[in-house]
């Protein structure tokens, strides 16, 4: 999946301007890529449009993941979008399911596998049956 239909994808989803998706998508990879272990980081960037690369950076000399749940999560993203946490709780989820699209099924199950039981909320919705955008 290219950039541009990365972006549109998360701003159908999240019911927002695609420049919203962008800064949507960042805030949520970029609290991904502290939660996961830097290799995982690299594994997943390897997948992604550069633009989105450039996101996924691993700490520097750090290959432990900052362990942190579902709740904070979702604060980050909300701190770094400037949203409610409802609001990013949504982005989130918009966000994870069209990474899990825009990967190979085995790399979204490597990263989902790096998360606690309590993001089942947040991931869930991406793994549903029939949550494939329909194009209009």
């Amino acid at each position: 999946m290219d950039y541009d239909t990365f972006i549109d994808q998360v701003a159908r989803r999240a019911r927002t301007s695609g420049e919203r998706a962008v800064e949507l998508t960042r805030a949520t990879l970029e609290t991904l890529a502290e939660r996961l272990t830097g290799g995982e980081v690299l594994d997943l960037a390897a997948q992604l449009p550069k633009p989105l690369r450039l996101v996924l950076r691993p700490s520097p000399g750090t290959e432990a993941a900052d362990r942190f749940g579902a709740a904070e999560f979702v604060a980050r993203v909300s701190l770094r979008a400037g949203l409610d946490e409802s609001a990013a709780r949504y982005a989130v989820q918009a966000v994870f399911t069209t990474l899990r699209e825009a990967i190979s099924g085995g790399e979204f199950d490597d990263v989902v596998t790096q998360l606690p039981r309590d993001y089942r909320e947040i991931v869930e919705p991406a793994l549903a049956p029939g949550t494939a955008l329909r194009r209009a």
